[in-house]
Parts: C-alpha cells; sequence; structure tokens
C-alpha cells in the first residue's frame, strides 16, 4: 500500500506564505488523482484540493481559492502545496492522500499553525 509523508510546516504569520511537500512511496499512477486535506481542531478532516496526476486537471474548495496552489512531480511522486495569504482559520494539520477514495492509512500529517 502507498504511504505518504508530509513535511514543509510550521508556525507562520497572516499574510504569509508556505509550501507543504508530499513524498509518496510506493507507484502511483497517471490516472490517480492526489490531494491534500487539512483538520482543524475539533473538526473533521477535508479536502483543500486535488490534481489529477496526469495533465495536472485542480479542484480547490472555495475559501483557498486563488491562495492556494497544488502541482505535482510525476518523476519525485510528490505533490505540493503552495500556500499564500494565509488566514488563522487555515490552521490544522495538513495530509495528503489520494484526492478520490483516500487510503484507510494516513501519514502525520505536518502542522501549519498561522497566528501572529
Amino acid at each position: 500500500q502507498v504511504q505518504f509523508v508530509e513535511s514543509g510546516g510550521g508556525l507562520v504569520q497572516p499574510g504569509g506564505s508556505l509550501r507543504l511537500s508530499c513524498a509518496a512511496s510506493g507507484s502511483i499512477f497517471s490516472t490517480d488523482t492526489m490531494g491534500w486535506y487539512r483538520q482543524a481542531p475539533g473538526n473533521q478532516r477535508d479536502l483543500v484540493a486535488r490534481i489529477l496526476m496526469s495533465g495536472g486537471s485542480t479542484y480547490y474548495v472555495d475559501s483557498v481559492k486563488g491562495r492556494f496552489t497544488i502541482s505535482r512531480d510525476n518523476a519525485k511522486k510528490t505533490v505540493y502545496l503552495q500556500m499564500n495569504s494565509l488566514k488563522p482559520e487555515d490552521t490544522a494539520v495538513y495530509y495528503c492522500n489520494y484526492g478520490v477514495s483516500p487510503n484507510a492509512c494516513w501519514g502525520q500529517g505536518t502542522q501549519v499553525p498561522v497566528s501572529s
């Protein structure tokens, strides 16, 4: 089963930027869709953005449109999430997984606290 390792999180001030990375172990196919999810304290884990590994078709939830950009490097089996103009409400643990039918087993995620 493919496993995902997230990195790049850290404390950032409102208005700041971060780039998250997700490295996959195992095979990722061009037909796969990869996604970034987030879980704020006390909330459920929700999809933030996803990308088709072939062609790069993307989807974003309304709350991050225009601020976040998902991208991928197929050769490196890595998916990125560029986050700009961060807001306190973006504070969460960010995870990656398949963007459709995610694995039951999740990685540890990477924490993104947005605070001054």
